[in-house]
């Protein structure tokens, strides 16, 4: 490779049709493209299950970290489930927007009917692997299902977190939080 007719002219038209002001920049795009890319190359790698599993694991740990400041901020550790449910949501405004829209009770569990707005849906919805109520949704499956569990304790025997329906219309998520309290 020859270099010798690198001067400083051409450096400076050089920079001058690559340089990009830093306002220019979109890292939320940035992020977009790298999260669909890990989906993709997990999946092909490892597989469904592995995929799965993994971004599950990616929202527990946050899950374990949110209970674990809420305990200390509230300075408690025995929650009821609504109140957990309560100030998990006050807490987490920054990235969720929810509303319930019913309470089904049954003799062994109940569920909360919950319309969902999370800080995933925007950027990532209009990617086919990303979009609401797919893979990349274990993510906040793992978050609650593990703060939850790590709130309530022993008054849960199980809570699982399920993706009913993408609402366009209200642009929302539609999920169930199924409580398994120890005792109703």
């Amino acid at each position: 490779m020859e270099t010798n007719g690198i001067d400083e002219n051409f450096l400076n038209d050089l920079n001058g049709s690559i340089q990009n002001d830093i306002s220019n920049i979109n890292s939320l795009k940035g992020f977009e493209v790298i999260s669909e890319s890990i989906v993709y190359k997990i999946l092909d790698i490892f597989g469904r299950n592995s995929l799965l599993s993994m971004l599950y694991q990616t929202g527990a740990g946050p899950g374990e970290k949110i209970a674990e400041i809420i305990k200390q901020k509230y300075e408690k550790n025995d929650f009821e489930i609504f109140e957990a449910l309560k100030i998990l949501m006050i807490e987490l405004r920054d990235f969720y927007s929810m509303q319930i829209r019913e309470v089904q009770e049954y003799s062994d569990h109940f569920k909360v009917i919950v319309e969902n707005y999370c800080f995933l849906r925007d950027p990532y919805s209009h990617r086919e692997k990303l979009k609401p109520g797919k893979a990349f949704c274990r993510i906040n499956k793992g978050y609650f299902e593990t703060a939850f569990k790590k709130l309530l304790g022993d008054k849960l025997k199980k809570v699982e977190i399920n993706f009913l329906h993408n609402d366009l219309e209200n642009d929302v998520c539609v999920e169930e939080i199924v409580f398994y309290p120890s005792q109703l």
